[in-house]
C-alpha cells in the first residue's frame, strides 16, 4: 500500500521558489515507494459531478496569468491510464455517485507543479479526479472511502490544494509572518487530524476558528478529505511551512 497524501501546491512559481515547501516536495518524491500510478485530486478542476481524465498523454494546462514566460514553457507530459480511469469511475459508481470520464483534459497546475518536483522524469501514469466545491467535506470524504482499494494496490492518491487559501490577504513581498487567524485555523486542523476527530473535521466550516477567512471558497481544502477517506484516520504531519504570510503549506500522510 502507498498511503494517500495531501500536499499544498502553493503558487505556480513553487517549482522555482527557494522556499521550504519546494525542498519538501523534492525530498518526498525521493522517499516514497514508486507508485504504479498517481491519482491527483486537484483544487483546480471543479465539476458538478466527479470526473476522471482518461488520455494517452497528459497535456500541460497553464491555468494562470501574470507570471513569467518560463512558467508557460513548462511541460509535464506524463502518460495517462485509460484502464485505471475506468476502474476509478467504477469504484465511485459503486457507492452510488455519478461520475464522468473526460478524454481530453490534461493536468492543471495543481497537479503538475507538485508532480514536477516529486517525479521530474514524468514517467509514471497520472490521472486527475475533479472536486465538487458546492458539495463540501463529507462528499469528498465519501469519495476517498470509495477509492481506498486503489491505495492498497499501489496507486498514490495525491490530494493537492492548500492548507489555507485566502488570496485576498497574500503578502507577496512581506516578512512572511502568519497572522493569528491563520495560525489558529492551522493549529485546530492539525490537532483534529492528530486526534482522529473525523466528525469535527467534516464540520470544520462551523467548528474551526476562522474557517471561512482561511477558505473563502472550499475547493483548495477539499482534496484533503479525499486523501483522508482513502487512507484512514492515522494522520501523520509531513511538513509545515508558510509562504506569502497567509498560505500554509502543510502536508499529511494518511495510513489505514
Amino acid at each position: 500500500m502507498i498511503a494517500p497524501i495531501f500536499v499544498s501546491h502553493g503558487s505556480p512559481t513553487l517549482i522555482f521558489d527557494d522556499v521550504p515547501a519546494r525542498d519538501f516536495l523534492v525530498a518526498l518524491g525521493q522517499s516514497l515507494p514508486r507508485p504504479k500510478a498517481i491519482l491527483v485530486v486537484s483544487a483546480h478542476w471543479e465539476t458538478n459531478n466527479p470526473a476522471v481524465n482518461a488520455v494517452a498523454v497528459n497535456e500541460t494546462i497553464h491555468d494562470f496569468g501574470g507570471f513569467p514566460q518560463i512558467l508557460f514553457d513548462q511541460r509535464y507530459p506524463a502518460p495517462g491510464d485509460a484502464a485505471l480511469a475506468q476502474r476509478v469511475a467504477g469504484l465511485i459508481q459503486a457507492v452510488g455517485l455519478p461520475v464522468g470520464i473526460d478524454t481530453a483534459r490534461g493536468l492543471d497546475h495543481g497537479a503538475w507543479v507538485p508532480l514536477k518536483l516529486m517525479y521530474p522524469a514524468n514517467d509514471i501514469p497520472v490521472l486527475q479526479l475533479s472536486v465538487q466545491t458546492d458539495l463540501g467535506a463529507a462528499h469528498h470524504y465519501r469519495l476517498g472511502l470509495a477509492l481506498r482499494a486503489l491505495a492498497e494496490e499501489g496507486v498514490l492518491i495525491l490530494g493537492s490544494g492548500s492548507f489555507t487559501h485566502d488570496l485576498r490577504s497574500v503578502d507577496w513581498r512581506g516578512n512572511n509572518v502568519a497572522p493569528g487567524w491563520v495560525t489558529d485555523f492551522a493549529d485546530w486542523v492539525n490537532a483534529a487530524l492528530a486526534e482522529g476527530r473525523i466528525e469535527d473535521l467534516l464540520n470544520y466550516r462551523r467548528l474551526a476558528p476562522h474557517a471561512a477567512r482561511n477558505h473563502p471558497t472550499e475547493e483548495h481544502f477539499l482534496p484533503l478529505f479525499v486523501a483522508l477517506g482513502a487512507g484512514g484516520t492515522a494522520a501523520t504531519s509531513l511538513h509545515q511551512s508558510l509562504t506569502f504570510s497567509v498560505l500554509r503549506m502543510d502536508a499529511f500522510e494518511f495510513a489505514a
